[in-house]
């Protein structure tokens, strides 16, 4: 984890969180490899837990899976994941999981590459854009309030090639059986399915939908 990427987060901490309040926090891919957020959310009133598939350096809590977590709805006040999202295969789904597990009103700080080399942990698959960010508020169903990345060069020799993009999202601030929830509260009720199933059925949909759009382009072209 190189140094803006600490610097980013601490802003969204700074700009967006009140000390004095009492906040359960989450950080989603919080192995230390080169460093960590933590001493970013030292408040008395503050805790804070690692949240990471294999256990380590300060790691809290072990996940089975990815895209299922271990806790009840609503449960953290504040959920982060810096540098991991590029790790994650399927990250949309868990997204969903960040989103089912945030209380209303609760923010989501995420950092993710822009750009860089290729770092297998154990594989590395995305690069993430501000409409991307966007995107991934709309497809949660809670409100973006920040996305933008660096398209400057870090300044030193390593810092020139890698750049992040950076968003802060919150959740409206509404019960989560509102109908604004539906959506989600139906996903969590449904019968589980692995990843793989569910990833596989919404790659399905999407290819559908675009061979519909291809037909209705090439009779439109006759």
């Amino acid at each position: 984890m190189h140094k803006n990427s600490i610097d980013h987060m601490r802003a969204l901490v700074t700009r967006y969180l009140d000390p004095s309040h009492t906040l359960a926090i989450g950080d989603v891919g919080s192995f230390d490899y080169s460093g960590s957020y933590r001493a970013l959310f030292t408040a008395p009133g503050w805790s804070y837990s690692g949240i990471d598939l294999n256990a380590g350096p300060n790691v809290d809590i072990v996940l089975d899976s990815p895209y299922e977590f271990p806790f009840p709805d609503a449960h953290f006040d504040v959920l982060i994941s810096g540098q991991a999202f590029e790790h994650v295969k399927f990250f949309w789904l868990t997204w969903k999981e960040m989103v089912r597990t945030l209380k209303p009103g609760g923010f989501i700080f995420l950092i993710a590459p822009s750009r860089g080399p290729e770092h297998r942990y154990p594989v590395d698959c995305w690069r993430f854009y501000p409409d991307g960010f966007r995107a991934l508020a709309e497809y949660g169903g809670i409100d973006c309030l920040e996305a933008h990345s660096d398209w400057a060069a870090y300044p030193g020799a390593k810092g020139r090639v890698w750049g992040d993009t950076v968003g802060a999202f919150v959740k409206p601030p509404h019960d989560f059986n509102d109908a604004g929830f539906a959506g989600l509260r139906a996903a969590a009720a449904a019968p589980k399915r692995s990843a793989l199933e569910r990833a596989a059925s919404e790659s399905t949909k999407a290819i559908e939908g675009m061979a519909r759009a291809f037909v209705r382009c090439t009779r439109r072209d006759r």
